[in-house]
């Protein structure tokens, strides 16, 4: 790291924090469409900061959805050329009632920011953009090419992206990929996710009659949706565990001795994390570790159930429907259209009589797996090592960047997912934050890592 580089970063470190906290403010839900307009802005205000700092060809590239921010530096010839990718899309806020302030009010607590977005993922998009300015700023030049993609629909199944990369691919060519949406490990150690779960994610919504129902005048004459639904729930699963639709696990790759081997030689304490957690017990699938069942093995999990009275007191009615969210995490070589059908049948195969059962794809997307000893990797490890002082872990994870299987498969590229948020982050939960050494460091590994790109022989 230059003595230029640092004292540029010192000197505009309460910019810096000011314009993070600027753009955590925009509350960019891609899921909810009353949130388009504060999307676009988000778009809109990325687009801003890469033309400032130099970068060219900058657009806000429509796509059907939310936009694609896209945006060139290209003066590095015979050096790498890297696609930065990164989402300026955030979460849903419910509960909101645990948030410590208003969501899109952004503070600062201790070495934390607090705010929706400031770690996943707007907090590692405005890292690569301090870094890209900062490097300009001081050198006038990058030693790599990059080519930065912000999408604006990863928390909501990235459904438009696949046919913009696809309607890209000649403006998209580079040496690989690197996407910042990923954390460190348990303890904050720093790490390089290798594996991510593919997802595919599903509403199930139980009907019967046109209006609710007494529950005196029809119960035990009529199907009840509610009582449907929880029975359709119960047949999903096994008390081990296990997956009970058909099929599930034909295409799940086998865990070979020495990938279990990797795992077991990751610094994990059960009873910490289960502790950490405020759990009496850790549950999931029989026959394997936590670390397992948590980044290299399939789920299913439901994440909402609604219908009926949920007021004060009580109501005695037959609800006329029920609904549930469903998500199931995949892991290499399932395909999420196939999991959907094979869940949709064993769905509408258990549906109890007397009602209406409709499954609904909500999205999904593959899973990932990546070359430890890729050389792309490699500096990356180093560069973590240079500047967080510790050598990184290698990691999967159980959560899904379907853009990551994308630009593998549509543009041909290898994959380094470079990620800083701490494990206790609350990604997707109230409180959600971002550790500030951690993003100020991550700004000096990013420089640190494209040196080390360009140090590599072509």
């Amino acid at each position: 790291m230059t003595d230029e580089l640092e004292t540029y970063l010192a000197t505009t470190a309460d910019r810096r924090l000011a314009s993070y906290l600027e753009f955590l403010r925009i509350p960019s839900i891609s899921g909810q469409p009353e949130y388009a307009g504060a999307c676009r802005e988000a778009a809109e205000w990325v687009a801003g900061q890469l033309t400032s700092m130099g970068v060219e060809h900058v657009e806000v590239a429509e796509t059907g959805g939310h936009p694609v921010v896209y945006g060139d530096w290209l003066h590095a010839p015979g050096a790498p050329t890297v696609i930065v990718y990164g989402h300026y899309d955030v979460q849903p806020v419910d509960p909101i009632e645990l948030w410590e302030t208003a969501p899109f009010e952004p503070f600062v607590k201790g070495d934390r920011v607090i705010g929706r977005g400031s770690s996943d993922d707007k907090g590692q998009i405005h890292i690569h953009l301090r870094a890209t300015e900062a490097i300009l700023a001081t050198r006038g030049a990058l030693p790599v090419n990059l080519r930065f993609v912000f999408e604006g629909e990863e928390e909501s199944s990235s459904v438009h992206l696949d046919a913009w990369l696809e309607a890209n691919r000649e403006r998209l060519t580079a040496d690989l990929a690197v996407i910042s949406d990923s954390g460190f490990f348990d303890g904050n150690r720093p790490a390089i996710t290798v594996g991510l779960r593919g997802i595919c994610s599903v509403q199930v919504d139980v009907r019967t009659t046109a209006v609710d129902l007494h529950s005196g005048s029809f119960g035990g004459a009529v199907q009840n949706p509610a009582n449907a639904l929880a029975q359709i729930i119960a047949a999903l699963k096994g008390p081990d565990g296990r997956i009970r639709v058909p099929g599930f696990y034909d295409d799940v790759v086998a865990l070979t001795e020495t990938d279990r081997a990797a795992f077991a030689a990751l610094p994990f304490d059960e009873d910490e994390y289960r502790t950490a957690l405020g759990l009496p017990a850790l549950v999931g699938e029989a026959g394997y570790s936590t670390l397992e069942r948590r980044g290299s093995r399939p789920t299913l999990d439901v994440n909402g159930i609604w219908g009926g009275f949920q007021g004060a007191g009580s109501k005695t009615i037959i609800p006329a429907h029920a609904h549930a969210k469903i998500s199931c995490r995949l892991v290499v070589d399932q395909e999420p259209s196939t999991i959907f059908e094979l869940l949709r049948a064993f769905v509408l195969e258990v549906a109890p009589p007397g009602c209406s059962v409709e499954v609904q794809d909500l999205g999904g997307g593959r899973p990932s797996l990546t070359a430890i000893d890729h050389p792309a990797t490699e500096a990356a490890a180093r560069a973590l090592e240079a500047t967080f002082g510790a050598a990184p872990l290698y990691i999967r994870e159980g959560g899904s960047i379907p853009v990551c299987a994308s630009f593998e498969t549509i543009l041909g590229l290898p994959v380094v997912l470079l990620g800083f948020t701490p494990p206790d982050d609350n990604a997707h939960a109230p409180n959600e934050s971002m550790s500030l050494p951690n993003h100020e460091t991550a700004i000096r590994t990013v420089a640190s890592y494209w040196d080390e790109l360009a140090r590599l022989p072509r």
